[in-house]
């Protein structure tokens, strides 16, 4: 079980992971041993997750996030394989964790009439130095 929150645990069973060949540093030892761990999560189907945090989990989750409504998430960071799945495990606890946390309601400001003032006169100086930029005539 991989407990994310206090109200939020996941069950071993919603966790599905398979271990891979891994490139990089490991000399032969790469190619013999599987240290590679590929994790899939199925958040759209999962029991645990109220709504509200899958839809944000989505978002979170960006490409990882699979049409079926899974999360896929690949660690081939160290040679030792169960080092990997505990790398795994805790990126997707704090997946989750990123998503229970529900988004501030922005209040929209208006700006204030200083800060106008300030705008118009900087683009009147813009315009300006713009216009002496062109062609001298003679008149």
């Amino acid at each position: 079980m991989l407990r994310v929150t206090d109200r939020i645990e996941i069950e071993d069973w919603e966790i599905v992971e398979q271990f891979v060949h891994a490139g990089g540093p490991g000399g032969q030892n790469v190619n013999k041993v599987a240290t590679a761990v590929e994790l899939r999560f199925e958040a759209a189907r999962s029991p645990n997750l109220p709504e509200p945090v899958k839809r944000r989990l989505r978002n979170v989750a960006g490409r990882k996030w699979t049409r079926e409504g899974a999360i896929v998430l690949q660690v081939s960071e160290t040679r030792s394989q169960a080092r990997n799945r505990e790398i795994a495990r805790e990126r997707l606890a704090e997946m989750i964790r990123k998503a229970t946390e529900t988004p501030k309601r922005r209040i929209p400001t208006r700006p204030s009439l200083g800060a106008k003032r300030r705008r118009i006169e900087s683009k009147k100086q813009r315009a300006e130095v713009k216009a002496l930029r062109g062609k001298i005539r003679d008149d």
